[in-house]
């Protein structure tokens, strides 16, 4: 080493033992001081608490037990004009050192003995209002200044959550409440201790109703959990975990034996916030009136997710498992909020046992399953993506296949038992009508061959155009109800096909739940797949008990009771009115005027749309007029029932036809049903319209409604609403044809 060298590393290390040594005078000053530093920082955040959330923080006492150790007494914090929020006895805190050093601020030990954290909500306030005012003010900001990064924002919780955690922990005599007006939870903490990464605890739900357990490990420093959750009753007897408040309130049934839960990894890569962990359920058990009509078990659950976020979206990954009973399936789940929301979600499985599927579907979730004997593979494939800003645009692909796949043994019903005579009954309000014979027994009973060709094809151009064709499903339809209810905010359109519906009435109850859409989607596959049941006697079966009126099931008893006649000699015109009142059957009267004519409103554009599609699909003769529609009449004894037209108003010149001069073929039939059954009153608003100049019409001659002379501003909302059908109806159509 040169001269030159070693005068240059002496001269370093002076600099360094200076700096060092000014650290430590620093370093010692601090020490000195620390009591009153401390004290000016509390000063400092209970005025911040004071000023920013209105809080009113006291601290009894405060004070350094160690180098990085700090002792609390008699902490209370209490919103303004406010149920208290929290009081704590005492607590004690270390952090640890290195962490310290870059900034961060990690637990090392905590001890909290005789504290209440209540959260308190009397009718509409709560004593948390402060932090939804901050988290809305805290949006605007954001809005306002800068897009936030998800990544970021997820990092930095999961950080914050986790770095509160410490090495070693012991809480005792802490109580969690939350009071709803006059429903109370509480969760008394007895001990709760971490003590060399192994985690053990006792807590009391509502003083003596259960005692619930966490045990397992927990390692801070590494971002590590294993634990396991689970309760017993009086007497240490093993206890089902479940919250009677979530019952109570929201009528949800909920519980498990085991909750279990394991944290792996938590990473930042290529700018994406990653986080690895697992959880599982044993013996859950669900009821709730809109999922099934009875306890659904689930013996085990378990799901292995990497869960992802970036910028602007956030998800699950394909690489996740998610496993039930004995199958296993991998998910991929992913909401995108910006530049416009995007949801998309996936579902793949590889080819499982087909009696490893039936054997793990929930207990008490498809009860006309339960039994059923199978062989060969299936293998499962769903795919759906919406993008907000282009709603028709929605993907949806699901699909069962099949590989080698025989029925051995029908279950708790036979699918098959149709193709014979057999005895319907309907229900109405979840109890049951009158039995109807399905069969030549019954004289109302028609076989296919003898009902009007008309018949059979307007309500098949109305309910499902491609049944003969498909195999159950229809995914543009599927598709097109899915654009439609997104657009309009609420259930419009509905995607059952005729095999659907006939399964829902012939073999479920009329229970509107989850677990029974589901059933009835498996059935139809079932049926389809294995071809139970000819495509012919389902159609048959189907037009025989469906309802077409009050107490009119089948189109036997339909065709005699508004027309006297038999399904043979139905025309034109009553066929489409019959299709007509399908979706509401109950109102098929209305329709009709006291001489037994049709009403122009609504029913007319109906029959227009019907015929046009019949014609252009061959099975009808194109019509200039409107398919029937004048011909149609009641049968006369019925008429005595429709209520006389008020005199105020004449129905053939004051009842509007809005689809009058409008109707054109590529007008969907649900938007025309939506205007069918918006209701009575809006009706009856535009009825009470003054009476304004009868003008005939200069291409028909028909005399127009007097309440439709329409004002400018009328007539430019209905060139957008005529748009607005049109881009529906293309949609529409995709699905009828």
């Amino acid at each position: 080493m040169t001269y030159r060298q070693r005068k240059a590393l002496r001269i370093v290390g002076w600099v360094f033992l200076g700096l060092f040594i000014v650290a430590g005078i620093g370093a010692g000053y601090a020490y000195s001081r620390r009591e009153s530093l401390l004290q000016t920082a509390l000063d400092r955040a209970v005025r911040k608490a004071k000023r920013d959330y209105n809080l009113n923080v006291r601290i009894g006492s405060a004070r350094f037990t160690g180098l990085t150790s700090i002792a609390f007494t008699n902490i209370s914090v209490v919103p303004e004009e406010r149920d208290s929020l929290a009081r704590i006895g005492t607590v004690a805190l270390s952090v640890r050192f290195w962490p310290l050093l870059a900034g961060k601020i990690g637990l090392s030990a905590m001890t909290m003995d005789n504290g209440l954290i209540q959260v308190v909500k009397r009718d509409s306030l709560t004593n948390i209002d402060f932090l939804l005012r901050q988290k809305k003010r805290d949006s605007t900001e954001t809005q306002t200044t800068r897009r936030t990064d998800l990544a970021d924002v997820a990092e930095n919780l999961i950080d914050n959550l986790l770095s509160k955690i410490p090495d070693n922990l012991s809480v005792r005599n802490v109580e969690f409440r939350g009071m709803d007006n006059n429903d109370t939870l509480s969760l008394l903490t007895q001990t709760a201790t971490i003590r060399d990464e192994v985690v053990n605890s006792t807590l009391l739900l509502n003083r003596n109703l259960a005692t619930w357990h966490i045990t397992g490990t927990a390692d801070p420093a590494d971002r590590e959990y294993n634990l396991a959750l689970f309760a017993e009753g009086p007497g240490g007897r093993p206890k089902p975990l479940e919250l009677p408040y979530i019952q109570k309130k929201y009528e949800l049934k909920l519980q498990t034996d085991t909750v279990r839960f394991e944290l792996r990894d938590v990473d930042r890569e290529r700018g994406e916030f990653r986080l690895e962990g697992t959880g599982s359920v044993r013996n859950l058990r669900i009821n709730h009136p809109a999922i099934a009509r009875t306890d659904v078990l689930v013996p085990t659950a378990s799901m292995k997710a990497n869960v992802f976020v970036g910028e602007n979206y956030v998800g699950i990954d394909s690489s996740s498992t998610l496993q039930l009973g004995q199958v296993s399936a991998r998910p991929f789940v992913k909401y995108t909020l910006s530049p416009s929301k995007i949801y998309e979600l996936q579902l793949h499985t590889d080819a499982m046992d087909a009696q490893a599927v039936f054997n793990s579907f929930p207990q008490g979730l498809f009860e006309s399953l339960e039994g059923m004997q199978v062989t060969g593979k299936l293998k499962y494939d769903l795919a759906f993506q919406l993008d907000t800003s282009l709603p028709d645009s929605v993907k949806f692909n699901s699909g069962l296949t099949p590989q080698g796949f025989r029925i051995l043994k029908m279950g708790r019903t036979d699918f098959a038992a149709i193709n014979q005579p057999f005895v319907y009954t309907p229900y109405e309000q979840g109890k049951p009508m009158r039995p109807i014979t399905v069969g030549p027994e019954n004289p109302d009973y028609t076989p296919l061959n003898q009902i009007a060709p008309d018949l059979r094809n307007a309500l098949l151009t109305s309910e499902d155009y491609n049944f003969f064709t498909h195999k159950g499903f229809n995914e543009k339809a599927f598709r097109v109800s899915i654009a439609t209810n997104f657009k309009e905010k609420s259930f419009k359109r509905g995607a059952s096909t005729v095999s659907m519906q006939l399964v829902k009435n012939a073999f479920l109850s009329r229970n509107k739940t989850l677990s029974r859409k589901v059933e009835e989607i498996l059935i139809v596959w079932l049926i389809e797949n294995e071809r139970l049941i000819p495509k012919d006697r389902m159609y048959e079966v189907y037009l025989n008990i469906i309802e077409w009126g009050r107490n009119i099931y089948g189109i036997g008893e339909a065709a005699r009771y508004y027309f006297g006649k038999s399904p043979a000699q139905l025309d034109l015109g009553e066929s489409i009115f019959l299709a007509f009142v399908v979706p509401r059957p109950k109102r098929a009267l209305d329709w009709f005027l006291p001489d037994g004519s049709l009403q122009v409103r609504n029913v007319r554009g109906y029959f227009r749309i019907i015929g046009r599609l019949m014609a252009k699909r061959g099975l009808t003769e194109p019509d200039s007029g409107a398919y029937g529609f004048y011909g149609v009449r009641l049968r006369e004894g019925l008429r005595r029932q429709i209520a006389p037209v008020d005199s105020l108003y004449q129905p053939d010149s004051l009842m509007t036809d809005p689809m009058e001069g409008e109707v054109e073929e590529s007008e969907g039939i649900d938007d025309f049903l939506r205007r069918i059954f918006r209701g009575r009153r809006e009706d009856e608003r535009r009825n009470e319209s003054p009476p304004a100049t009868v003008q005939p019409d200069a291409a028909t001659g028909e005399v127009a409604p007097a309440d439709t002379v329409k004002t400018r501003r009328q007539l430019r909302q209905e060139r957008r609403e005529r748009k607005r059908r049109e881009r529906e109806q293309r949609a529409l159509e995709e699905g009828v044809n």
